[in-house]
C-alpha cells in the first residue's frame, strides 16, 4: 500500500483499494506479491465498463478485481514461471507467460520486483478481470 501512495502513476489503484476497504489487509504482514496495475490501465477499463472512473462502481464489484491482483508470497521475477498461479480471489487464477517477455493473463509486466515491505509490487499495463 505505502509503495502505490509514494506514486503518482497508482492513485485509481489507491483509490479503488480505500474504496474497497482493502487498506487493512493489504498492509498487513503478508507477504504478498501485487500485479498493480497504472493509472492508465484503470482508464482504459472505465472506457471498457463505459463508467467514468472509481466513483461508479461500488465496493462489491471492486473487491474481487482488486484480490484478483494479489498473489501470496513474496514473488520476485526471478521466481515466476509459466503456468497457472492461484491469487486471493479464492475463485480465480492467473496465467503467467514467460515465453515473450513477462505475461500475466493479457497485461505486461513493465516494472517488476518493487520490494516493499510486506511484499513485492509488479507494474502492469492493464486492469486483470476475474
Amino acid at each position: 500500500v505505502n509503495i502505490a501512495l509514494a506514486n503518482d502513476n497508482f492513485t485509481t489503484l489507491v483509490q479503488a483499494v480505500v474504496k474497497a476497504r482493502l487498506v487493512d489487509a493489504l498492509s498487513s504482514e503478508g507477504p504478498f506479491t501485487v500485479f498493480a496495475p497504472t493509472n492508465d490501465a484503470f482508464e482504459a477499463l472505465f472506457t471498457q465498463l463505459g463508467v467514468t472512473g472509481i466513483d461508479d462502481l461500488t465496493a462489491e464489484q471492486l473487491t474481487p478485481i482488486l484480490m484478483y491482483h494479489v498473489v501470496s508470497g513474496n514473488v520476485l521475477s526471478t521466481e515466476l514461471t509459466s503456468g497457472e498461479v492461484g491469487t486471493l480471489n479464492a475463485n480465480s487464477n492467473l496465467t503467467v507467460d514467460l515465453s515473450s517477455g513477462v505475461k500475466i493473463n493479457e497485461s505486461s509486466v513493465v516494472a517488476a520486483d518493487i520490494q516493499g515491505a510486506n511484499g513485492v509490487v509488479h507494474v502492469i499495463d492493464k486492469v486483470l478481470i476475474p
